[in-house]
């Protein structure tokens, strides 16, 4: 007797399932339609944005990422498209629920990594440096490796490689002495307050003349800036035609030679600092009479 209700109830539900996947037929049919569709579609959309992408920037990590998010994006909504259909409301209910969960706490897990992360989306969209250019950020000036989506390298003038998070690169001033084509060099020097300043700005201006690398675009100019404690202090500002550290660097190096040199042989003089002594708790005693007591 207990083999019949058994058998029965086997049969029972075995009846219920198969006129449950009958039923289901219809929906498992539109179901699988929709995957293929939405599998097709995020393909093609994944294409689409790769393209779109590259019109923004020429990293090709950066265009990968986003035509990537933007496919799992349309594989999830189609996987979700097809669990309503077959009236899985719960599973997707569940699903939904893990997933905002889990991103939470993945959120507060990593959010400097992700805060990375995005400024180094931001940082290529952007594109205030590229690889090659020389940059200062904070307290760190060089040439620029690397761009990645995580961290920006950059080679010191010292020759030390520099990995600098992109939120530190995004969130502070960048100064870029690539963008331009051309630096300045600003050069502060003191005279005697005996000489002329007319006659000093004639010889120095002709002094810096036909430095090599100096741009013909842009004037030299000079401007005394300055009354000193014992000289008379003036700016020359000159153009250098490359950013190139070593060629900048260069340029300034000529100009304080040949202005040292035209100096001398107009007798010109840059003064040293001259300083007064005073001797004696009151001050104003000769040395003499100090070493006399």
């Amino acid at each position: 007797m207990d083999f019949e209700n058994a058998y029965h109830l086997i049969t029972e539900k075995i009846t219920l399932w198969v006129e449950g996947f009958i039923r289901l037929l219809p929906n498992l049919f539109i179901a699988a339609i929709v995957l293929v569709l939405g599998i097709f579609l995020a393909s093609r959309i994944k294409k689409l944005a790769q393209k779109l992408t590259k019109r923004f920037t020429q990293r090709q990590i950066v265009s990968n990422l986003f035509s990537s998010v933007i496919h799992v994006f349309f594989i999830g909504l189609t996987l979700f498209t097809v669990l309503s259909i077959l009236k899985l409301d719960k599973a997707v209910t569940s699903i939904l629920a893990g997933a905002g969960i889990l991103g939470l706490a993945l959120a507060f897990a990593f959010q400097d990594i992700a805060a990375n992360f995005i400024s180094g989306i931001f940082i290529s969209f952007r594109r205030p440096m590229n690889v090659g250019h020389i940059i200062k950020i904070k307290d760190f000036m060089g040439v620029v490796q690397e761009i990645n989506l995580r961290d920006t390298v950059i080679r010191t003038f010292q020759g030390q490689m520099v990995i600098i998070p992109n939120k530190e690169v995004f969130q502070n001033p960048i100064e870029n002495y690539s963008l331009l084509g051309k630096r300045r060099f600003d050069l502060v020097i003191g005279v005697s307050y005996n000489e002329d300043l007319e006659k000093v700005r004639t010889i120095t201006l002709d002094a810096v003349k036909g430095i090599e690398n100096l741009s013909t675009e842009e004037e030299v100019t000079m401007f005394y800036t300055e009354f000193a404690d014992s000289s008379i202090n003036f700016m020359l500002r000159m153009w250098v035609n490359t950013p190139e550290q070593l060629l900048f660097k260069k340029v300034g190096s000529d100009a304080i030679i040949k202005i040292k040199k035209a100096y001398d042989e107009n007798n010109i003089m840059i003064p040293f600092p001259i300083r007064t002594l005073d001797f004696g708790i009151k001050g104003g005693v000769p040395l003499n009479e100090v070493l006399n007591k």
